[in-house]
């Protein structure tokens, strides 16, 4: 499983911590990996400010991933360019978000991303 997380998120702990709460992503990378690890399920946990970047590691999920797990933070109502790499991705692919982006500023509201996600899921916190 290829869990990608988008921009700003490794500054969780210090950023919004209103929005966000105060784990950080490394908090979140030891609960996935547990979780994994108890489905048997490996994990390939990645974060980036890089929008290319990302693209790339959805695109390289094509061939060496079975699902896809992806937070793309800033990115959710403006890349068009990631909903299109994840358009090509021919396996589950779920959306997470730590706050509820519905309670959030009415730009937020909109996820590109949700037009391929098989599943979504947000505002839990990281428990989410």
């Amino acid at each position: 499983m290829r869990i990608i997380n988008g921009p700003n998120l490794n500054m969780l702990g210090v950023r919004q911590p209103e929005a966000y709460g105060y784990d950080t992503l490394a908090d979140v990378e030891t609960l996935c990996r547990a979780a994994g690890q108890g489905a048997g399920v490996g994990i390939d946990f990645r974060q980036s400010d890089s929008e290319s970047e990302i693209i790339g590691w959805i695109q390289q999920a094509c061939q060496t991933v079975a699902g896809i797990v992806i937070n793309p933070a800033g990115f959710t109502s403006t890349s068009i360019a990631i909903l299109d790499a994840l358009l090509i991705f021919d396996g589950p692919i779920f959306e997470c978000h730590i706050s509820p982006l519905f309670r959030r500023d009415e730009f937020r509201h909109l996820s590109y991303v949700s037009k391929a996600a098989t599943a979504k899921i947000e505002g839990f916190g990281i428990a989410g």
